[in-house]
């Protein structure tokens, strides 16, 4: 099967207006994003920036990244996706890993374990990635998104909440972690293209309007969702300007 990484990019940003022309080291960041993807992926594989304006469009041709140019009015990114699928004309079981266009230290290494999960987990829809909370701050954080697994790494739930919860959490004032180490999810996923031109018909789920996590959608209608757990927690994104900032910072180093 073949893979294909697909990096959603859109100009509107209320915190970073026009986030992914912005200048890391020379480049824009989507250029920066695409290209570190390439650089640990294998030869066959094919990166694709799926953007919303002829700027992105230009500034990726500009630089010898694939793009294509998709509706400006998706009201997700499971939907831009969908569409580059159809304009890439993507045959349902081409894999697609989903990498955001704001992580320019993604590790490519955790790209192509995302997709190899999906190859080996047929029952799973999708597949996305975890890794073990150390700070109580985090695990508290709502903006900190948790994952709870089965014993076959398939999700059971995702939540803003912390979970799991042990049953003394709220005696002890939630000072400590339970054991063992709760998961924080990390947005990357994985897809079949088949079903990712499904998702964006199914009707929403309660469950997701109330988190506000849109893979909730796909479990609700019983689809599964494999988990990729690794030590390492993946470089910070870009979501403000401090944020930006700090991976100038960074590049420039």
């Amino acid at each position: 099967m073949s893979l294909t990484v697909l990096i959603p990019a859109r100009l509107a940003s209320t915190r970073l207006p026009n986030k992914p022309l912005a200048d890391i080291a020379g480049l824009p960041m989507i250029v920066r994003v695409a290209q570190r993807v390439s650089s640990g992926l294998g030869a066959g594989t094919r990166v694709v920036v799926a953007g919303d304006s002829p700027g992105i469009v230009q500034a990726c041709q500009q630089h010898g990244v694939e793009v294509v140019l998709t509706r400006v009015d998706h009201p997700s990114g499971s939907d831009r996706l969908a569409e580059a699928c159809d304009l890439l004309k993507l045959p349902d079981e081409a894999l697609v890993v989903n990498v955001q266009g704001d992580e320019p230290l993604i590790d490519p290494a955790l790209v192509s374990a995302v997709a190899e999960l999906l190859r080996q987990r047929p029952e799973a829809s999708m597949s996305t990635a975890a890794h073990p909370i150390h700070e109580v701050a985090d695990f508290v954080n709502p903006n900190v998104v948790k994952v709870v697994l089965d014993a076959r790494d398939l999700a059971l739930y995702f939540s803003r909440a912390p979970i799991a919860w042990w049953r003394d959490g709220f005696a002890q004032g939630v000072k400590t972690l339970p054991d063992p180490a709760p998961l924080r999810h990390i947005g990357i996923y994985g897809y079949r293209a088949g079903f990712l031109r499904q998702f964006p018909k199914l009707a929403q789920a309660p469950i997701e309007v109330t988190e506000a996590l849109e893979q909730l959608r796909a479990m609700w209608h019983g689809h599964r969702i494999a988990v990729h757990v690794t030590q390492q927690a993946p470089g910070a994104g870009v979501d403000t300007p401090e944020d930006l900032a700090r991976v100038r910072r960074l590049f420039a180093a």
